[in-house]
């Protein structure tokens, strides 16, 4: 095993435990993939808590997405596959988690599903640019990963509905703190929610995408 390969798994198990204390998934549910410089992914296993992950027992996946050694990989690897075949070269680690808030914003009635958190901070649009609602599948339903195809990699960010978001991201970090954002977006959102909260107009929304080179025209 590699010096990288031992320190990635190390940081998957300490990301997904900090991600687990803080209640932004439980149980067994959620799952992250990470890329490593030779082009394998390690992968959380199927069935397995964030609280309790065994770096050692991390699933080891080839540059083809087949197996290669470790525990099962999780049931969602559709999700994760399809962005790093949409985003090559962009998409080093990928986070799926089941938050409270977000799968809530889900399934409400009102919301724009090409875009799914309106625009009340900067940092929502700075991380995440537009987030696309897709719709319910089956956990574990490789159409999952069809309908990420069919966004054309335009999109980093996207929310299944009755299930949960998926973040990908330059790295495992990035992803992280850009589920992180699309979480407490999702909270502020509801908070909010028929309120008539002011929102970031159209300039100011412009002048964000333009400054941080965001992407974010379809």
């Amino acid at each position: 095993m590699t010096s990288e390969e031992n320190r990635s798994r190390e940081q998957i198990c300490e990301m997904a435990k900090s991600i687990y204390d803080r209640g932004l998934t439980g149980s067994a549910s959620g799952n992250i993939s990470l890329r490593l410089s030779n082009g394998q992914l390690l992968v959380t296993p199927t069935g397995s808590s964030f609280g309790r992950l065994d770096p050692a027992r991390l699933t080891l996946l080839n540059q083809d997405f087949s197996y290669s050694s470790g525990d099962q990989a999780t049931k969602e690897m559709a999700l994760h596959s399809a962005f790093y075949e949409t985003r090559p070269g962009i998409t080093g680690a990928v986070v799926h988690l089941h938050s409270s808030h977000s799968v809530a914003l889900s399934v409400l009635p009102d919301i724009d599903p090409e875009n799914v958190l309106p625009p009340i901070t900067a940092y929502g649009i700075m991380k995440l640019g537009k987030v696309k609602l897709l719709p319910y599948f089956m956990p574990g339903d490789p159409a999952m990963g069809d309908a990420i195809r069919g966004l054309a990699g335009k999109r980093s960010a996207v929310l299944l509905a009755h299930h949960g978001p998926v973040v990908a991201g330059k790295d495992l970090e990035a992803a992280v703190y850009a589920m992180e954002e699309l979480e407490e977006t999702a909270k502020l959102t509801l908070l909010t929610h028929r309120l008539q909260p002011n929102l970031l107009n159209d300039s100011q929304v412009r002048d964000i995408v333009t400054k941080f080179d965001v992407q974010w025209d379809d």
